[in-house]
C-alpha cells in the first residue's frame, strides 16, 4: 500500500510541476497559453463573446469570474462528455489547466515576466478559408427589436445556379456577431421557402427548423468553429436552381440591431465520389408533465446500407437535461456516438468525428434523451411548470439527432434517403403524431395509420409497418 501512494505520487508531482513552474502562476507564462488556444477565439473583438481575453489586462479584472465558469466547465462551451466520440475541434480544458486558472485568480492574478508570454494570436481578418469563388448574402438587412425572446429566422437567398455545381468548402460569416448566435445552411430547389417569406429578403419565423422538406443541407456555424476545406471526393451538391436557406438564431442585446450574413462557397470541378446523406433519428411523440424532472424519450433508426458518420448533431430545447446516442452493430458490438450531460439549448452544433465511425448495414442508432419540467431546472421557461408537447416553439420540445453519414456512391444517396425517411415517418405513424401548433400533420399521420391498420387491431403488425414504408418509398418522400 506504501508503494502504491509513492508511486502515485511520483505520477502526480511531474504534472503539477508542469502546471505550476517554480512557483504561483503567472499570466504570461501560464494562463496566457490557456486562453489564447481555447478561449480568444470568440473572447475578441468582433466576435460573439461579450469581452476579449486577449490582454492581461482583459483577463486581470476578470479572473475570478474565468476561475468560476471554468471550475464549473460552464466554458469553453464543449458539452460532449470525453470517451463517448473523438471529435475535431475539441473545446475542453484539461484539470491541470482549469486548477492553474484557480490558483491564478485565487494569488492576484499576477502578471509574470514580460519575456514569458506568447505572442498574441492573429486570426484572420478576411475568410478563414480563403477568397471565396460566391459569396451568397442575405438580399437586404435584417433589423432586430432591443429586447424579447430569442429570435430564429429563415432567410431565402437565390443562388442562380445554371446548373448543378460541386460545393468542398461552406463558409458562414456574421455579419453582426454581437447578435447572431449560431447558422444552420439548408437548400431548397422547390421554391417552398420562397413562398414563406412575406416579402423577399424579408425571412420567415422558423423556430425548431425551416418547416420545409429540403433539397440537402450544407452544414452549419456557431461561435468557435473553423471551415473545412472537404477531400476530393466528398464535394456537396448544389442542384440548378436551387437557393439557400439559412436559419438564423439571434441573441438581442438590448439595443436595436441589424444584420446581413453571408456565406462564401468554394467550389470544384471534380464531382464527388462518395455519397453524402443524413439520418434523422427523433421521436415526435412528446408530452411532459409539469414538474417531472426524469421525462425519458427514446428513439432508434436502422443503417440500411454500409456507411461511415461523419458527424453527429444532438438537438432538443430547454427543458432536456441528458442525451446519449450509442450504434449498435449487428455484431452486438456498442459504439458510443455521444453523450451530453448538461444540455444547453444555446449551445448546441454538430460535432465531427476525428475518424468516421464505420457502420455496417443492419446497425441501430438509438437515442436516449432525458428532460427536467420541474421548477429545479433553471432552463426551465415557465415558472411554475407547465406541461409541454412536442412543437417548433421553444417553449415547446424536441428529440432529434442528425447523423450525417458518408456512402461509397452518390447513386446511392435517393434511394438511401427515401428508405430512412419512409422508416422515420413511420415511426411517427405507429407512436402517434402530435402539434399543438400544427394540428394538420397530426391528422396525416392517423389518416396513413388507418389506412395500413388492415385488420382495425389498433396497432401496425410487422406486414403492416413494411407495406407502409414500402408505399412511402414509393411515394419518394424525404425529410
Amino acid at each position: 500500500m506504501q508503494f502504491s501512494k509513492l508511486a502515485l505520487f511520483a505520477a502526480v508531482l511531474p504534472a503539477v510541476a508542469a502546471t505550476t513552474g517554480s512557483g504561483i502562476p503567472t499570466f504570461n507564462r501560464d494562463v496566457a497559453p490557456i486562453l489564447y488556444n481555447n478561449c480568444s477565439t470568440c473572447h475578441r473583438p468582433g466576435e460573439v463573446a461579450p469581452f476579449a481575453l486577449l490582454t492581461y489586462e482583459d483577463a486581470k479584472k476578470r479572473a475570478l469570474q474565468i476561475s468560476a465558469v471554468t471550475t464549473a466547465r460552464v466554458m469553453p462551451p464543449w458539452k460532449a462528455e470525453p470517451g463517448y466520440g473523438h471529435f475535431l475541434d475539441e473545446r475542453r480544458l484539461t484539470e491541470a489547466q482549469i486548477a492553474t486558472l484557480r490558483e491564478w485568480a485565487k494569488n492576484g492574478a499576477p502578471e509574470g515576466d514580460p519575456a514569458d508570454k506568447p505572442a498574441i494570436p492573429v486570426f484572420p481578418k478576411g475568410w478563414a478559408a480563403g477568397e471565396p469563388d460566391q459569396v451568397a448574402q442575405m438580399t437586404k438587412p435584417y433589423t432586430l427589436p432591443a429586447e424579447g425572446n430569442d429570435v430564429f429566422r429563415c432567410f431565402v437567398i437565390p443562388l442562380n445556379a445554371n446548373e448543378d455545381e460541386w460545393v468542398k468548402t461552406v463558409e458562414f460569416r456574421a455579419g453582426n456577431s454581437k447578435v447572431v448566435h449560431h447558422a444552420l445552411i439548408f437548400l431548397d430547389k422547390t421554391g417552398q421557402a420562397r413562398k414563406k417569406e412575406s416579402a423577399p429578403g424579408e425571412g420567415y419565423e422558423c423556430v425548431g427548423g425551416t418547416g420545409l422538406s429540403l433539397s440537402g443541407g450544407l452544414g452549419g456555424w456557431a461561435p468557435g468553429l473553423r471551415p473545412s476545406v472537404r477531400e476530393p471526393g466528398y464535394a456537396l451538391t448544389i442542384p440548378k436552381g436551387a437557393d439557400l436557406v439559412v436559419q438564423l438564431h439571434y441573441h438581442l442585446d438590448g439595443k436595436v440591431e441589424t444584420d446581413q450574413s453571408k456565406i462564401g462557397l468554394t467550389f470544384t470541378k471534380d464531382p464527388p465520389t462518395k455519397g453524402l446523406s443524413l439520418i434523422l433519428v427523433g421521436n415526435t411523440r412528446i408530452d411532459i408533465p409539469a414538474g417531472d424532472d426524469h421525462y425519458v424519450v427514446t428513439a432508434s433508426a436502422e443503417v440500411p446500407m454500409d456507411a461511415e458518420v461523419t458527424s453527429v448533431g444532438p438537438h432538443a430545447h430547454y427543458l432536456c437535461k441528458s442525451m446519449k446516442v450509442d450504434a449498435h452493430l449487428p455484431d452486438g458490438t456498442v459504439e458510443p456516438m455521444i453523450w451530453i450531460k448538461d444540455w444547453d439549448f444555446n449551445w448546441q452544433g454538430s460535432y465531427k468525428y476525428v475518424t468516421p465511425l464505420k457502420l455496417p448495414k443492419g446497425t441501430r442508432i438509438e437515442m436516449e434523451y432525458i428532460y427536467d419540467n420541474s421548477a429545479n431546472n433553471p432552463h426551465n421557461p415557465s415558472n411554475p411548470p407547465k406541461e409541454v408537447k412536442f412543437g417548433e416553439q421553444t417553449t415547446n420540445e424536441m428529440a432529434f439527432t442528425f447523423v450525417g453519414i458518408t456512402l461509397d456512391s452518390p447513386a446511392q444517396v435517393p434511394e438511401f434517403r427515401h428508405i430512412t425517411s419512409a422508416n422515420f415517418i413511420a415511426d411517427a405513424v405507429e407512436r402517434g403524431f402530435e402539434d399543438e401548433h400544427d394540428p394538420s400533420r397530426g391528422a396525416q399521420m392517423k389518416a396513413l395509420f388507418k389506412m395500413f391498420d388492415k385488420n382495425k387491431d389498433g396497432k401496425l403488425d410487422p406486414e403492416e409497418r413494411q407495406a407502409l414504408v414500402d408505399f412511402l418509398i414509393k411515394q419518394g418522400v424525404q425529410i
